[in-house]
């Protein structure tokens, strides 16, 4: 039995956004295996993967932290976990498990070397200069040092792509491919009925470069104007460095411009509450978010950016707004809140195209293909 280990940094995601992908392995009759840290706050996470059959491997992988010391204590305790579960595959996506799973699955003679890059983050958007320049600096070389190991490496977009070729982080020997996100489950994101009252949705960490700021400037706009529509925010404040303030937080829903659901564990009955969803962000992997509303029929308002506009045909599904364009982006908003027709032409639209491209399972057929896993 081949042995197929995973590596991710966030342990949430690992259902989210890779459980199709983990029960396909498993279906396919590999032993997998799946490393990330804080396992051990999330009992509801590791139960369903061990009915899986899938063994977890606690590491001490810092998502956020710069200290090579630290992220050299990874690299070996990868390279120890490899050889000791004597891995014939390995697959690591996010910044760190790329990299440094790359190098650990290198040096441990892993045959099968794979990484997913799902999108750039915090130091690739923004300008680069002061803390976040070095911080890109940094990145870029371990990128290249790290995917030069790599058998072949995956990308979400075709800008991230020709960003990493053009700028020398994936060598011209190493082969790439495109897929279409992390996909999604058309059959439990189903279609909802829409609300009756305008209302509008953004999902997503509370950070500067997903647009949320942009979002409260906007809803603050079309409601001195549509009074009766309605702007929901989920998602939650981390430690990233470019995280929105509780403050400002605060002051957005004591002033009536957004009702703030928290982190949801389950996004649905936010997306069946909300007539049009929103994501003004600077750049993405492919977001998921989107895929999640369009496969329940709602039509989008991106950002013409990296990863986003590939979900969207303008006028088609939804619109798509220059980045931090917020006047853009509120027009856009008032077009649905006139013409409530547009809601239901493009909620269908967005639901066909999810059908059609980012269905999960035909999404993770192409990967295990490009993987040579039969």
């Amino acid at each position: 039995m081949k042995t197929f280990l995973l590596i991710a940094s966030f342990p949430d995601s690992l259902i989210k956004f890779r459980g199709p992908l983990l029960r396909a392995l498993v279906a396919k009759g590999l032993d997998v295996h799946v490393a990330a840290p804080d396992l051990a706050d999330v009992p509801d996470i590791r139960f369903e993967l061990e009915a899986l059959c899938i063994t977890l491997h606690e590491i001490g992988l810092t998502r956020t932290g710069t200290n090579p010391v630290v992220d050299l204590g990874t690299v070996a305790e990868l390279w120890g976990l490899m050889r000791r579960i004597r891995a014939d595959y390995v697959l690591g996506y996010t910044i760190k498990p790329v990299i440094y799973g790359s190098l650990a699955a290198w040096l441990a003679g892993v045959p099968n070397r794979f990484a997913l890059v799902t999108g750039l983050g915090y130091a690739f958007t923004g300008e680069a200069s002061g803390k976040r320049g070095l911080l890109r600096k940094l990145i870029q070389r371990l990128y290249r040092f790290g995917l030069s190991q790599s058998r072949k490496v995956f990308f979400q977009n075709p800008d991230d792509e020709a960003l990493f070729r053009q700028q020398g982080l994936l060598p011209v020997s190493i082969p790439s491919c495109m897929v279409n996100g992390s996909g999604v489950d058309v059959a439990d994101y189903s279609l909802a009925p829409l609300p009756a009252e305008p209302s509008f949705l953004l999902i997503a960490r509370l950070l500067g470069d997903k647009g949320v700021r942009e979002y409260a400037q906007a809803a603050k706009m079309v409601k001195a104007q549509h009074p009766n529509a309605v702007f929901r925010l989920v998602g939650w404040i981390d430690g990233n460095p470019d995280a929105i303030s509780q403050q400002e937080l605060d002051e957005w829903v004591n002033s009536g411009t957004l009702k703030f659901l928290g982190k949801l564990a389950d996004v649905r009955p936010a997306i069946a509450n909300s007539n049009v969803y929103v994501l003004p962000s600077y750049r993405e992997g492919t977001p998921r978010t989107v895929l999640e509303s369009m496969a329940m029929g709602r039509p989008v308002i991106t950002t013409d950016a990296p990863g986003c506009r590939e979900t969207v045909v303008h006028g088609d599904n939804g619109f798509l707004v220059p980045v931090q364009a917020v006047n853009e982006l509120a027009e856009a908003m008032i077009r649905f809140i006139e013409d409530p027709e547009l809601v239901n032409r493009m909620g269908e639209r967005s639901r066909q195209i999810a059908e059609q491209k980012y269905d999960v399972h035909k999404v993770n057929e192409f990967m295990l293909g490009e993987m040579g896993i039969q």
